[in-house]
C-alpha cells in the first residue's frame, strides 16, 4: 500500500460530495485529475470503494470505513502541522464557531482584536438557530458555540461573555392610546414569533405561558432581523433581544413597552465540549477571552448597560 495524503483528501471529498464534479470544484482541480487520483487510490484495494450507478456515485460499506479512517488521518496531520507552527512561535489553524442568530451582534466584537493579533488563524463562523448550534457542538463539528441557554445531556466548559436582555418592543407610537398594562393585555395584539428551535421563541413562549397569555393573533418569521423589520413596519409586537435593536431605539423608531416580568435576562455563554482536546488556536482564544472580555464590553457595549 502506498497512499498519498492527496489521495486521501480527494477520496474523502468525493465521498462527502457523492460527486466527482462537486469534489473537483471544491478542491479547485479538474475532473480528470480527480478521477485519476480516485482510480489510483482504488487500485490499492481489492474491494470496491465506490460504485457508479447511472450518473450517481454510491459509497460501499468498505468505502465508508476507509473514508472514516481518511478523516481521522487528515485531522491528525493537521494537528501535527499546527503543533509544529506553535513550536515555531506561530499560532495557526482554523477556529470553527457556531453562533445563535442573535449572537451575530455580539460575537464579531469578541473576535476582531484576536484575529488581528493572530493573523495565521482562520475563522469559520456559522450563524443559525439554537437547535442547530447545540447539534454542532454535541457532534464535535465546531470548536466553540455561543448560546444563551446552556445545553443539557453532555459535559461542557463555558465562559460567560455578557447579559442577554429581552424586552417587549413595538413601533414608536404603535400602541398609543391602547391600554397595554399587563401581560394579559398582550392577547389584544398581533405577536411576532421566531421559528421553532430558536432560543428567542422558547423564551417568549415561556413568558406567555407563565402569565397565561393566549396569543390570538400571531405571525412567525425566521430571523430576528425579519422580526425587527416587521415591528418597524407596524405588523405587530414581539419580545426581542435588546442587542439587535439599539440603533432603532436610540433613533426613536422603536420603543420598549414596559411589562411585568420583563426584561428577561440570561447570559451569552461561549461553550465547548469538556472532553475536547483544544488546538493551540482554540487554547489561545480561551485565554484571550478571559483576559479581554470585560474591556471588550466596556469598549463596544457601553450603550447596552443603559437599558
Amino acid at each position: 500500500m502506498n497512499y498519498t495524503l492527496n489521495q486521501l483528501r480527494i477520496f474523502l471529498k468525493v465521498v462527502q460530495q457523492r460527486s466527482i464534479t462537486k469534489a473537483s470544484e471544491e478542491l479547485h482541480l479538474t475532473q480528470p485529475a480527480v478521477s485519476i487520483q480516485i482510480k489510483n487510490f482504488q487500485e490499492q484495494f481489492d474491494i470496491p470503494l465506490l460504485e457508479k450507478i447511472g450518473r450517481k456515485i454510491h459509497v460501499t460499506n468498505f468505502g465508508n470505513e476507509v473514508a472514516k479512517s481518511c478523516e481521522v488521518i487528515l485531522e491528525e496531520i493537521e494537528r501535527v502541522e499546527i503543533r509544529k507552527m506553535a513550536y515555531l512561535g506561530h499560532v495557526t489553524g482554523t477556529l470553527r464557531v457556531s453562533v445563535v442568530s442573535t449572537g451575530k451582534y455580539v460575537m464579531p466584537y469578541f473576535f476582531s482584536e484576536f484575529m488581528e493579533k493572530y493573523p495565521g488563524i482562520q475563522l469559520n463562523m456559522d450563524v443559525t438557530n439554537k437547535a442547530k448550534v447545540i447539534q454542532s457542538i454535541e457532534r464535535n463539528e465546531v470548536d466553540f458555540a455561543l448560546v444563551s441557554i446552556l445545553p443539557k445531556g453532555f459535559a461542557i466548559e463555558q465562559s460567560t461573555l455578557m447579559h442577554n436582555k429581552l424586552y417587549l418592543v413595538a413601533k414608536k407610537d404603535k400602541l398609543k392610546g391602547k391600554k397595554i398594562k399587563s401581560p394579559k393585555d398582550l392577547e389584544k395584539l398581533t405577536l411576532l414569533f421566531r421559528e421553532n428551535g430558536s432560543a428567542t421563541r422558547t423564551a417568549m413562549e415561556a413568558y406567555l405561558k407563565k402569565y397565561k397569555v393566549q396569543a390570538s393573533q400571531n405571525m412567525e418569521l425566521t430571523s430576528n432581523e425579519a422580526i425587527k423589520q416587521a415591528v418597524l413596519a407596524g405588523l405587530g409586537c414581539s419580545i426581542m433581544p435588546l442587542i439587535g435593536i439599539g440603533n432603532e431605539l436610540m433613533r426613536g423608531d422603536m420603543e420598549i413597552v414596559e411589562m411585568k416580568g420583563l426584561p428577561m435576562v440570561s447570559d451569552w455563554n461561549l461553550i465547548w465540549l469538556k472532553s475536547k482536546s483544544l488546538s493551540p488556536a482554540a487554547e489561545a482564544y480561551v485565554k484571550y477571552i478571559e483576559e479581554k472580555k470585560e474591556a471588550i464590553i466596556e469598549t463596544h457595549f457601553a450603550w447596552y448597560t443603559k437599558f
